[in-house]
């Protein structure tokens, strides 16, 4: 078996670069939607401050996303069991899932201009901007996720992840958990402070 199977590289810190600067572009996410969430607070209590019903669908898509972690994590530990067919299966399944969500999304922003709230223009107020920027740069990061795990279903496909090789699944079901509880943070934070 050589090194590369078996992810050896540590820093002095005894963390694998790769895990490493994943949390660090974890942090900056949640610097950046911290920041975001903390101007929304400031901006709704200066005024002129459209307050609309939540889409219905976002507790739906919050569903689903939730949906699509269990099938992260039944995905990894398939691969710590060297169980490769479920492995497979439930990265797929984590991928349609991811998918639905985001079809889910744009179906929200739909209903958002179906309903006159819009992100930017004369008739756009700050609430709705807020709404759409809150939901895009979650759905961006998401995209990003979904390519991740597009990278690891090949590889499994290649037999380069398994019980002695997890370094892969780890990182991305780290991401895809992450992604999915900053999605349960948003929804909760939109329903309470909207």
């Amino acid at each position: 078996m050589n090194a590369k199977t078996i992810n050896p590289i540590r820093t002095s810190t005894g963390i694998h670069p790769l895990k490493f600067t994943l949390w660090l572009l974890i942090m900056s996410i949640v610097m950046m939607f911290a920041a975001f969430t903390s101007a929304y607070i400031v901006r709704r209590e200066e005024g002129n401050w459209l307050e609309f019903n939540l889409p219905g669908a976002l507790l739906i898509n919050s569903i689903i996303i939730v949906l699509s972690s269990v099938a992260m994590q039944w995905a990894y530990l398939a691969a710590r069991k060297d169980n490769l067919n479920i492995l497979k299966v439930a990265l797929f399944l984590t991928f349609i899932l991811g998918t639905a969500f985001l079809i889910g999304q744009w179906n929200v922003w739909g209903d958002l201009v179906k309903n006159k709230i819009f992100f930017g223009g004369p008739t756009a107020n700050p609430s709705g901007s807020f709404m759409y920027v809150l939901t895009g740069v979650h759905g961006f990061h998401l995209i990003t996720g979904l390519i991740f795990i597009l990278v690891v279903l090949s590889s499994a496909f290649r037999y380069r992840v398994h019980a002695k090789n997890l370094l892969q699944i780890e990182l991305c079901t780290t991401y895809w958990h992450f992604l999915g509880v900053l999605w349960v943070y948003l929804y909760v934070f939109l329903a309470v402070y909207h």
